[in-house]
């Protein structure tokens, strides 16, 4: 698989986990959505990664993926800080008892957005 193909296939799972994250916050399952919208950021920047630079590392540090994505290219920054912003929510809604409050579901899914968003631009490219 080349990386344009894995960049083409990580940004159709980003767009998949974004839209199970819009169905979970429409149903108030603010937990299953800020987890979903966490995937689908994951993805896409996975997707710009590999577009911009034929490479994504697999790492569970979170500021690693926020460092590589920053480090991809020009124009990237905003969209690292974004995902910074997207990752703080994964512990909380993946792991911790403490549900996850509406208001921090729909920055998530905000932020999602606009990761896939960015990701469909670049890969376009």
């Amino acid at each position: 698989m080349t990386a344009v193909s894995e960049a083409r296939a990580h940004l159709h799972k980003a767009r998949e986990f974004l839209d199970a994250a819009e169905l979970n916050l429409d149903n108030d399952l603010f937990n299953a959505a800020t987890s979903s919208a966490v995937t689908s950021g994951i993805n896409a920047k996975d997707a710009i990664c590999l577009a911009l630079t034929g490479r994504s590392a697999k790492t569970e540090n979170h500021a690693d993926a926020v460092a590589e994505l920053h480090a991809a290219g020009t124009g990237t920054k905003p969209l690292a800080t974004t995902l910074g912003r997207l990752l703080r929510l994964k512990t909380k809604a993946q792991y911790q008892t403490i549900d996850v409050a509406r208001a921090d579901a729909v920055r998530a899914v905000a932020w999602a957005t606009t990761l896939v968003e960015g990701a469909t631009r670049i890969v376009a490219r």
